[in-house]
């Protein structure tokens, strides 16, 4: 079984879709695979995930009956080529719409002034023959590909925009052959031929095209940075030789030289050395991160100044890097519930159009003023070619693409397109206290020694003591000890009392380190200390006293302080009209005091991790949207049940699987950006559909003749041609403002 097959998850590269019909028959061809659990088809950048056990062989066959072309895509591709391929589709349709463009020019100004015979003179007996020949040939090679496509849905029993051109230009030429053979037959009025008209419409719509297909590529830039992020080989250390290799043959546990200004190649933890990385691109954060040895460095970061060893721990598709660059992929072609619309309207509109075109020809003809076969051909040819569904068909998925990727570079992941809708709708924000509002990394806040002892013997004593406990207190005391180089003391006799604290002998002393429960325990008198304690609790610190041989000597408070961003984030939350609630499993006092310091009015403390769920629950029920922000891992719950979830951490692969929206950076500032994002982000599609809408609902009827009666005004077939084109790329340019479009926090 291939790699493909076992990973579950396949991506093509799609060649020939031109509209939403064409993403339709793409899907229906997939589904109908054996083993295909699920087919996602993105219009934006013509690609397809298929899910399930399915061949990709037999994938790629079934795309290719369906009419289109298909290429199994392996790993990351090379953005360069990317580049490459859209560069070339590019160029061939503009020498398609160009060549179709000046003979279509030189056609109607020679018609204009007159320099070609009348249809049916002597003269005109051989040039109109010779001048259809050469439409025909700049036909087939300026249109090759829609007539082909057409014939391709037709055997499937479909519809797409390749049939509207086919019939259109088709028809058009056709049309006039016939105008030329039998000109001695119609009236005088009726014989003109409409050559120009067919290479025109071609030379816009493969115009149209072009420019759309210049503008999408700008669209994926997020995912063509992060792939170019991954250098293509390494430095490893094998044998005592350091040896330069493809980044495919890195294995796992093998040790890896980076020097100054080279990327990591892949995920590791730092051996030997100490350095700054650049991990903007993945984290939207600015600043120079350190490391010394025991950290985690990211494939894909710049190193800066040193150079270091490190182990690799994750490879290939394991790497945060590929997660990210996945996670963006699948949000960029999942589709929104606004998107489904667009789909079931797209699925009948050409047939509808078809139709509609048969009906006009037929009124005209039957109804219209002579000569009513010219007039009957001129509109129904023009309501094919302005009915053309390509804007959309790429209203929603090109304004998702944009959005996405906007997000990824500024270090937010957005896993899921509904997420990207519902985000904006939210009433009811629910934040975790440690980790989300705080630090989650607590330190010593207070240090107060009493009578004739100073602070730095109370830390040597407490860290001593606790250089043998577990508690999680503990790392914050060794960290402030280890911050002024103070040396620890050799404890013995060692009893770690749970729910008090820690005693030991220290230098033939007996200290002993922990919460009022301990000192009651070993029976000293605490009155004059409580004042102090309960002020230290109601600052949302957390204050343990230290004895020394049955005599308290001193307080150390330790805190987990809120983070420097949170206030301003809570903030900017409540400016977007949305009602904030602190849930915690700390303590009632610890919990309103983090809550004050950040603007939380609303606190619900004391909840165990497994009732966060329920509390989401209890206020969907209520009527609110709610969005749920934590860490990613206790919190999972409570993010699987909101409408969205919010995970803050730090791009691990834990927290990247554990939500809707994972915020890399770990500020809250980029939730607000991301409530905004998503505002802006269902406004551009309304904005896109609605004028999709409206031009077809507007321009079909137009292109029906629907103002003849009362105005005397029909659309040429040209006109419609470069509307239809322009529709496209309006989409396109609309979409890609979201990708400068500024946000608070931003």
């Amino acid at each position: 079984m291939s790699t493909e097959e076992t990973s579950g998850e396949i991506r093509l590269s799609i060649l020939g879709m031109r509209c939403a019909g064409c993403v339709s028959g793409v899907e229906g061809a997939l589904a109908a695979v054996d083993g295909v659990a699920s087919v996602s088809v993105n219009f934006a950048d013509h690609s397809a995930t298929v899910k399930g056990p399915a061949d990709p062989v037999a994938l790629k066959q079934a795309v290719i009956a369906a009419g289109f072309d298909a290429a199994v895509m392996e790993g990351f591709e090379d953005p360069a080529e990317q580049e490459e391929q859209e560069l070339q589709r590019y160029h061939s349709l503009m020498k398609k719409a160009s060549v179709a463009g000046v003979f279509g020019a030189f056609l109607m100004m020679a018609e204009h002034f007159s320099w070609l015979p009348e249809i049916g003179s002597a003269t005109g007996q051989w040039l109109w023959p010779e001048i259809a020949l050469i439409t025909l040939s700049i036909l087939v090679y300026s249109g090759w590909h829609f007539y082909s496509g057409a014939v391709n849905a037709l055997k499937l029993g479909q519809a797409n925009m390749d049939t509207l051109i086919a019939l259109g230009t088709g028809s058009a030429w056709l049309y006039s052959c016939i105008v030329i053979d039998y000109s001695d037959t119609l009236p005088t009025l009726a014989k003109h031929a409409y050559f120009e008209a067919a290479v025109v419409i071609l030379a816009f719509i493969n115009l149209g095209t072009g420019l759309e297909t210049r503008a999408r590529g700008k669209t994926s830039s997020a995912i063509r940075q992060l792939i170019g992020l991954q250098p293509r080989t390494a430095r490893v250390i094998r044998n005592g030789e350091e040896l330069d290799i493809p980044i495919e043959q890195v294995g796992l546990g093998e040790t890896l030289r980076v020097r100054p200004g080279e990327k990591i190649p892949v995920d590791g933890v730092l051996l030997e050395g100490h350095s700054t990385l650049d991990e903007s691109m993945l984290t939207g954060e600015a600043i120079p991160v350190e490391k010394i040895v025991g950290a985690e460095v990211v494939a894909g970061t710049m190193n800066q100044t040193g150079s270091f060893l490190f182990q690799a721990t994750r490879i290939g598709r394991d790497t945060a890097l590929a997660q990210i660059i996945n996670s963006v992929r699948q949000a960029q072609s999942s589709k929104p519930e606004i998107a489904r619309l667009a789909d079931k309207i797209s699925g009948v509109f050409v047939p509808a159009v078809v139709a509609i075109s048969v009906l006009t020809f037929l009124l005209w003809y039957a109804f219209g003023p002579d000569p009513s076969l010219g007039y009957a051909f001129v509109t129904s040819m023009t309501v094919l070619v302005i009915a053309c569904p390509c804007a959309l068909g790429l209203a929603t998925p090109i304004s998702v693409m944009v959005a996405v990727g906007r997000a990824a570079q500024s270090g937010i992941l957005i896993r899921k397109g509904d997420a990207l809708q519902t985000a904006g709708k939210l009433t009811c924000l629910i934040l975790d206290k440690t980790g989300t509002v705080t630090e989650g990394k607590p330190v010593v806040s207070a240090i107060e020694a009493i009578e004739d002892h100073s602070e730095t013997q109370l830390l040597q004593w407490a860290a001593s003591l606790e250089s043998g406990s577990e508690h999680p207190l503990a790392a914050a005391i060794l960290s402030e000890a280890s911050r002024k180089n103070i040396t620890l003391e050799k404890a013995s006799q060692f009893e770690a009392i749970a729910g008090f604290g820690v005693t030991a002998l220290i230098n033939g002393q007996k200290v002993c380190f922990g919460n009022k429960a301990l000192m009651d325990l070993k029976g000293l008198k605490l009155s004059r200390y409580n004042n102090r304690l309960e002020k230290l609790s109601g600052l949302g610190q957390t204050p343990m006293l230290l004895s020394v041989d049955d005599k308290i000597v001193g307080i150390i408070a330790v805190s987990d302080p809120i983070k420097k961003d949170s206030a301003e984030a809570v903030s900017r939350l409540k400016n977007l009209g949305i009602r904030i609630i602190m849930v915690t499993g700390d303590n009632q006092i610890t919990a309103h005091a983090i809550a004050k310091q950040a603007g939380i009015a609303e606190v619900n403390a004391q909840v165990l991790p497994q009732d966060k769920a329920a509390v989401v629950k209890e206020l969907q029920l209520q009527g609110e949207v709610v969005g749920m922000v934590g860490d990613g891992i206790n919190d999972a719950p409570a993010l699987a049940q909101a409408d969205v979830g919010l995970a803050i951490g730090t791009g691990t692969d834990v927290a990247i699987e554990s939500a809707d929206v994972v915020i890399l950076q770990g500020s809250l500032l980029k939730v607000p950006e991301v409530i905004q994002l998503s505002k802006a982000t269902v406004t551009n599609i309304k904005q896109n559909l609605i004028g999709a809408f409206f031009y077809n609902t507007l321009s079909i009827p137009v292109a029906a003749g629907l103002l003849y009666p009362v105005f005397g005004v029909l659309l040429n077939p040209m006109i419609a041609g470069a509307a239809m084109a322009m529709s496209s790329v309006t989409v396109v340019t609309n979409a890609n403002r979201l990708r400068w479009k500024k946000f608070d926090g931003a």
